[in-house]
């Protein structure tokens, strides 16, 4: 499709702005309410919906935004930190629309990313400027409301499965939720799984929607910001599967996002280098009734690069696993732009603002967030009760800039570590398939005193007689994933004190990704060893 110039950015005051832009099959108009500041610092970017206004009838932009307004869009959308697009035919009426309008707008509507310093920077969805991202919505999360003649529309052509570009390429992008406003038309879905609410429409539509939706709220009139609250928000359509949010109430937990100002430190390669301070972002996952058994165990989660503090908490199942073993999880935002000594600070304020048992204190990350952990490792080893890094690691001296540690490296203080690796992960993780990942075990092996050598060398992996490792633990655990058809193999090693406080795991059929249950295993673990 061809796009037309880029489009003027109008501020509408207190922060909030929005534009508008046409392409071959649509136009649209852009509101994104002022946002809390705290977007500034947590990226909301996995939760935040994408809100969809399909107009009857095409408004001025005045108009958009006083309808995202007063509908209570407006107040979601600053919510997430997302914003509110409004669509309209090009070709001037819904009846004449393209039946692919919807393929179109998804299309145009993927964030395009590419990696600076090991930030992310994204493509602004519609100007087709790289700069900060300010429509964070998820395609996944894609929230649909029409009305009258474009409810119509949706009806004829969206309650069905479609196919388009979905986050990394072709894939499913069957909405997650749409909204049907005084439709005209008898409703035919083509699938149960599409959740649906009813607006205002005929007892026998609704009842046709009955009949064929397993999910349905049916209103007389609409309220906007209440019925995403409790229907709309809590969908999801991951990879063309429904999924149903985890209500955090229902769970007796808490999901904190929050912020705290370190002291930027003199090796800093992100986007605050040179400053005199700046804030990690976090959230925080913690049972309602935690805090009344006094000091509790800490584990801050380190997301991949690209991703965020909400998706490796979900993900990775990482919340779910607090809950059930009951201890508090700091998922860090943007840890890339923070160094180890920082996050040694971070720990320091959230001792401060929880009761935290400074003698239970654990970390663990995916891909660079695994690099981080080994950072962590490396310069601050007797903060750490245990550590688990996943997925990844930098050579034995290198911090996750891929520069020299600021400090001298850890050389002599043991640390409980559980390291896990996808067996047909395609990038380097395992010693089999990269000498730095071998080098960095037999790091690890040395500051861990562990008691057999680890003395393979990598030009003979064809020969080890483990062919992960190069050497088989001295016990060695596996459990199944039923969920995922993988095998969870641990290899145990004792070290000379008689503690068994290294663990390295591979997992059968998995690439470069982190698992619930990989997780779980990771922090019971870990849970065994306090730092005295």
């Amino acid at each position: 499709m061809g796009m037309k110039a880029v489009p003027e950015i109008i501020p509408l005051g207190d922060g909030a702005r929005c534009w508008a832009h046409a392409f071959e099959s649509f136009r649209v108009k852009v509101y994104v309410p002022r946002e809390d500041p705290l977007a500034d610092t947590v990226n909301f970017g996995f939760k935040a919906p994408y809100l969809l206004v399909f107009e009857e009838t095409e408004r001025s932009m005045e108009d958009a935004v006083r309808f995202a307004e007063e509908s209570g869009l407006a107040e979601i959308a600053r919510q997430y930190s997302t914003s509110v697009v409004s669509v309209f035919p090009a070709s001037g009426s819904w009846e004449t629309a393209s039946p692919f309008l919807f393929a179109d707008l998804i299309a145009e509507s993927r964030i395009h990313e590419y990696f600076r310093d090991g930030v992310v920077t994204a493509k602004n969805r519609f100007t087709g400027l790289w700069e900060d991202c300010f429509i964070r919505g998820a395609i996944y999360r894609t929230c649909v409301y029409g009305f009258g003649a474009s409810a119509d529309w949706l009806a004829r052509n969206c309650m069905k499965t479609l196919q388009g570009q979905y986050l990394w390429g072709p894939g499913e992008i069957t909405p997650a939720v749409l909204s049907l406003e005084r439709l005209s038309v008898m409703p035919a879905p083509e699938r149960e799984d599409i959740p649906v609410i009813s607006v205002g429409n005929p007892e026998e539509i609704d009842r046709a929607l009955g009949h064929s939706c397993r999910h349905l709220l049916i209103k007389r009139e609409a309220e906007y910001a209440k019925d995403f609250r409790c229907f709309a928000g809590r969908w999801r359509r991951w990879c063309g599967v429904l999924q149903e949010e985890e209500d955090m109430d229902a769970l007796g937990m808490t999901e904190e996002p929050a912020y705290e100002t370190v002291r930027t430190s003199p090796d800093n390669r992100g986007d605050d280098q040179g400053t005199e301070e700046h804030r990690i972002g976090y959230v925080a996952y913690y049972n309602k009734d935690l805090f009344s058994r006094g000091p509790v165990p800490l584990l801050l989660a380190f997301h991949g690069g690209g991703d965020s503090a909400f998706y490796i908490a979900d993900i990775s199942g990482w919340y779910r696993i607090a809950h059930k073993y009951g201890f508090l999880l700091v998922s860090v935002e943007n840890h890339l732009n923070s160094t180890a000594a920082e996050t040694v600070e971070l720990i320091e304020k959230l001792k401060k603002k929880y009761p935290v048992d400074e003698h239970r204190i654990y970390a663990s990350g995916f891909s660079m967030g695994g690099c981080k952990s080994w950072d962590l490792m490396q310069e601050y080893p007797q903060v750490f009760a245990a550590l688990a890094p996943m997925d990844a690691t930098f050579e034995v001296g290198l911090n996750l800039y891929g520069q020299k540690a600021p400090k001298e490296i850890n050389s002599s203080v043991p640390v409980p570590v559980f390291y896990a690796g996808g067996e047909i992960t395609p990038l380097p993780e395992l010693p089999f398939q990269a000498e730095k990942c071998l080098e960095r075990i037999r790091w690890l092996f040395g500051v861990n005193r562990v008691k057999t050598p680890y003395s393979v060398r990598f030009e003979d992996r064809e020969n080890w007689p483990e062919k992960i490792w190069g050497i088989r633990g001295d016990r060695v655990e596996k459990t199944d994933d039923p969920s995922r058809g993988s095998v969870l193999t641990v290899n145990l090693f004792e070290s000379e004190d008689g503690v068994f406080r290294t663990a390295l795991a591979s997992i059968s059929g998995q690439g470069h990704e982190c698992r619930e249950h990989t997780c779980d295993r990771a922090w019971r673990f870990m849970a065994q060893f306090t730092r005295r």
